[in-house]
């Protein structure tokens, strides 16, 4: 029986039951085991001792709990091995062979508990030329082949943030794999090993840029920024308004074309605005766009089906309608003034546990877990006493 059982009783949620170990880490890996904890599943935390760097970096933690265990000796290393051989998941972040060294690889974790899913998370893979290099999202991308596709023409390229790889390609991807090697554990009864790479993650969930080159429609060159989606053509693409905000236009096929011509005030069947001028329109739109608001533009184009919206900055999409109405963004307790998206996508009977979930301190949550896997009162403290666990505790607010 998981903690969640506890947490939300009354609430049937997908993935209640399942046990996740999450060694800390940063981006990638806390994000899967975050989507994972928001389905349900009980997620645990693995914390260095005496790091509190990356407790306070982790802003994907909410819903997890947390141990903190010495992995650079003998005794940590067996309460580890403990606390893996009742687990369902594993995820780690390190560069290949750290594991390894620690005494804790896939062998002998698979040896304790067959049924375990160990996934690896690293930039490269674990084999290659590159597999022991550092990296960081713009570099994954780079070798992928998807950096190459992403900026203006005669620009440089452009790295989306770090959304395409640690996010896209590692998180997210990696919590579907989680999810297909269970799936199959039902057959086997077998575990197994995961070797995620992000560089080869962003280039499988990019898979239709390569795919889809044959398409003259869409790919007009080799050259970025000058195709159908990239910002090469004038009906799908941003224009800045008159209070230097921004208007996102994706009038890709005709109908909507016209919709987004009788809405910028020009004739739909005057034959200079056809969608083939590209150039001259782009211009065209450049002025139209700068001589309204962001608000009067969306005001018109609500009233119109011309795949004509706002461009809302981070901290003001909650106020649109709706994703008012739809509650999409929610604050917490614990941070009134900062909104989170909730998780999707939503189920129709399965619940989900609120995001209102404080994230752990690093080792908050040791002496539990530790309890729940065997260990006495006794033995805790002696834990505690040579520093092989840490504990922390939450001040509690007073009244």
């Amino acid at each position: 029986m998981t903690d969640d059982f506890f947490l939300f009783p009354d609430i049937a949620m997908a993935l209640r039951g399942l046990k996740v170990l999450e060694l800390s880490g940063l981006a990638p890996v806390p994000f899967c085991g975050m989507l994972l904890a928001d389905f349900g599943a009980s997620v645990i935390r693995i914390d260095r001792p005496d790091d509190r760097q990356n407790a306070r970096l982790d802003r994907l933690a909410r819903g997890k709990r947390s141990i903190s265990i010495d992995l650079k000796i003998p005794t940590g290393i067996e309460v580890f091995r403990r606390l893996s051989s009742t687990a369902d998941v594993l995820i780690e972040p390190f560069r290949p062979g750290v594991m390894e060294k620690l005494g804790i690889g896939p062998d002998v974790l698979l040896h304790d508990n067959k049924r375990l899913v160990y996934t690896r998370v690293s930039g490269y893979g674990q084999d290659g030329p590159l597999a022991k290099k550092a990296g960081h999202d713009i570099n994954y991308l780079s070798i992928s082949g998807l950096l190459s596709m992403f900026g203006r023409s005669n620009e440089k390229p452009n790295a989306p943030i770090n959304l395409a790889a640690d996010f896209a390609g590692g998180g997210l991807l990696g919590a579907y794999a989680i999810m297909t090697a269970l799936f199959e554990r039902q057959t086997t009864k077998q575990g197994q090993v995961l070797d995620l790479s992000l560089s080869e993650g962003s280039a499988y969930v990019s898979s239709w840029m390569w795919t889809s080159r044959d398409l003259p429609m869409v790919w007009f060159g080799n050259q970025r920024g000058e195709n159908l989606l990239d910002g090469g053509v004038h009906f799908y693409d941003t224009y800045e308004t008159s209070d230097g905000l921004y208007m996102a236009v994706g009038a890709i096929e005709p109908q909507f074309y016209k919709q987004l011509l009788i809405g910028l005030g020009l004739d739909p069947n005057d034959d200079k605005h056809n969608q083939m001028n590209i150039h001259e329109m782009k211009t065209k739109f450049e002025e139209l766009f700068k001589t309204k608001t962001q608000k009067e533009w969306t005001e018109i184009f609500n009233k119109l089906d011309a795949c004509c919206t706002p461009v809302l900055n981070w901290n003001a999409a909650y106020k649109h309608e709706h994703n008012q109405e739809r509650k999409n963004f929610l604050s917490t307790n614990q941070n009134q003034e900062k909104l989170a998206p909730l998780p999707a996508p939503r189920f129709s009977s399965s619940k989900l546990p609120t995001i209102d979930r404080p994230a752990p301190l690093s080792g908050e949550h040791t002496t539990e877990i530790l309890r729940e896997i065997g260990y006495t009162t006794e033995n805790i403290d002696i834990l505690i006493k040579e520093n092989i666990v840490q504990n922390a505790q939450r001040s509690k607010s007073k009244l």
